[in-house]
């Protein structure tokens, strides 16, 4: 039953939606799994979506951006979108400030650390954390910091239209206790802002879990859509905005 409604709701959505591609990329040491619930929910509303997994703890920011582009071609001359998580929005800026591609369309952002991670910083304290996170995580976990050397404050200002979404639940003790301004536990609210972005917004979310939001959910569909965020979503209006068909 819920494939055959799928399927009525993609066939009644009207072809302009349904020509619009979008590129997902995840976060630092996560995979394309952890966006399989936003990729559903975008192919019911009418999207074709790319949702490629990356090597993200494997090798440095600029070694990943052939990624970018090869997830991009994918999309043809269809109409392109991206929606990132974490790094990926990193990857993002930093492949397209390399030139606009005459398809892009709008980009939404999870959690980016647009201006890095504290956390970063704080594990940059010693040798031994330093060490320590990039076997964990990576060598582009330490390209992530928030000093003016960092990959994220290195790259250009925006230049395409934007909206960003932030949370604000550090369920992270770690995060809780080293960032001391509202943050999702992971990156402060304040560094996923960027200059020249079109639209902010906060919601209820962790760093991890920000992607399985359903406000975060919802709203990524409003910009999608409009190029701006409806700030006015709550939870039971933006689960009744993930069950209906495009308008």
């Amino acid at each position: 039953m819920r494939a055959l409604i799928l399927t009525l709701a993609l066939a009644l959505a009207p072809a302009s939606a349904q020509a619009d591609c979008v590129v997902l990329l995840h976060g630092l040491s996560r995979t394309d799994t952890s966006m399989r619930p936003l990729q559903e929910v975008l192919e019911f509303h009418g999207f074709r979506v790319i949702n490629d997994g990356y090597p993200s703890g494997e090798a440095p920011i600029a070694d990943l951006l052939g990624h970018v582009a090869r997830a991009a071609a994918r999309c043809g001359t269809e109409r392109m979108h991206f929606v990132t998580h974490s790094l990926g929005g990193i990857l993002v800026r930093a492949w397209l400030a390399q030139g606009l591609p005459p398809n892009l369309g709008r980009v939404v952002m999870l959690a980016p650390p647009n201006h890095g991670s504290e956390i970063v910083d704080t594990l940059g304290l010693s040798q031994r954390l330093r060490e320590a996170a990039e076997w964990l995580n990576g060598p582009a976990t330490n390209q992530l910091g928030t000093g003016p050397d960092s990959v994220p404050n290195q790259l250009p200002t925006v230049n395409f239209d934007l909206g960003v979404i932030a949370g604000d639940v550090p369920i992270n003790p770690l995060g809780a206790a080293v960032i001391d301004a509202p943050s999702d536990g992971t990156v402060s609210v304040a560094s996923t802002r960027v200059e020249g972005m079109a639209d902010h917004i906060v919601v209820p979310a962790s760093h991890t879990l920000i992607m399985l939001n359903p406000i975060a959910m919802a709203e990524v569909l409003e910009f999608l859509r409009y190029g701006v965020f409806d700030h006015g979503i709550t939870l039971g209006n933006a689960l009744r905005r993930l069950a209906r068909p495009w308008p």
